[in-house]
């Protein structure tokens, strides 16, 4: 896994451009992630997830930047995973079918505190999960804040 692909939008472009733009992160990485095609196949007898991923992720990309807000999933201080989601307006977890696009983050080192809805650009290695049996299809590993 060698590839290298740097996908972020800067923190002053979007605050300058508008503050609904602060909050609301539309970039490459995002795009790519959204793209992965997902299907269910259920059957009477089994239960199967497929998954199509876009050529510039299909393997892994080595530096994979990203910017986009944290959601934790528990404990806020001393945190080593959580989830980014690109719209804290359309949350996953929230009930919302039309919800945005998240992702799994594990940091290379835990950080201090984690705020709901904390805006950071955090950069590391991009994973594709094939597991037939998860809707999950990505995971950022090793991730270091770049700006936060």
């Amino acid at each position: 896994m060698a590839k290298s692909l740097t996908m972020s939008v800067s923190a002053t472009a979007l605050a300058a451009a508008s503050p609904a733009l602060a909050e609301r992160i539309n970039s490459a990485a995002w795009d790519a992630i959204q793209a992965i095609e997902i299907e269910e196949i259920i059957t009477e007898n089994s239960y199967e997830v497929r998954k199509i991923f876009p050529s510039e992720i299909k393997d892994g990309v080595e530096q994979f930047d990203i910017t986009g807000f944290a959601v934790p999933l528990g404990d806020t201080s001393n945190v080593r995973e959580f989830m980014l989601v690109s719209d804290m307006g359309f949350c996953p977890f929230c009930g919302d079918p039309d919800h945005g696009a998240a992702l799994q983050v594990s940091l290379a080192e835990p950080m201090p505190f984690v705020m709901e809805g904390m805006r950071l650009s955090l950069r590391g290695s991009l994973e594709t999960i094939d597991d037939p049996q998860t809707w999950q299809s990505t995971i950022m590993r090793d991730a270091v804040v770049i700006d936060g």
